[in-house]
């Protein structure tokens, strides 16, 4: 089968049934928020929302598009004239791999949270991913990787690392006192 891009199928959504993932690190400063809000106001959505739907719920998990979602809700100038419904392009990927998309969508855009990050890195950490593959699909460095990894403190996240060994001091033998 060909592949075909999600965004040849953007769908509407009423905003009710669409809820934030919990591990978004992008944040976005207030200025920056409301332009977002200027910008739908004056253009209407131009790019759809990015989610996974979950069948069992009934209900789409944001990958990509949060701030896009919560101008939705908290301006009801803008619900009201989309009638509730939220353009959404849907992907069906482990959530592993949707981590990993919103990482992908995030960084090409602007920057992240750090702390945020870190919970991400033991997150994926946890659900078995190995910092090869976190390099390869957040497009990090090792030592970002590293660096994420050293703020959560858990000493589970560096089981890949191979440590030299460890500087032990020398005793040293006791002077006699002066005379």
């Amino acid at each position: 089968m060909k592949f075909r891009s999600p965004v040849y199928h953007v769908t509407a959504v009423p905003v009710e049934k669409i809820e934030p993932n919990t591990y978004n690190p992008n944040a976005v400063a207030p200025p920056e928020l409301k332009l977002l809000y200027d910008s739908i106001k004056q253009d209407g959505y131009t790019m759809p929302v990015v989610c996974y739907y979950d069948k069992e719920r009934d209900k789409y998990i944001l990958v990509d598009g949060f701030h896009r979602y919560r101008i939705m809700l908290d301006y009801p100038d803008i619900y009201a004239r989309e009638n509730g419904m939220l353009p959404v392009s849907i992907i069906d990927k482990p959530l592993d791999h949707r981590m990993a998309s919103t990482i992908r969508h995030n960084r090409a855009r602007g920057t992240h949270n750090v702390d945020l990050m870190s919970n991400i890195i033991k997150e994926l950490h946890e659900l078995g991913r190995s910092d090869a593959w976190i390099s390869k699909h957040l497009g990090m460095e090792k030592d970002e990787i590293l660096r994420l990894k050293q703020i959560t403190g858990l000493a589970a996240l560096f089981q890949e690392i191979d440590f030299g060994a460890a500087w032990q001091p020398v005793e040293e033998e006791e002077e006699a006192p002066p005379v």
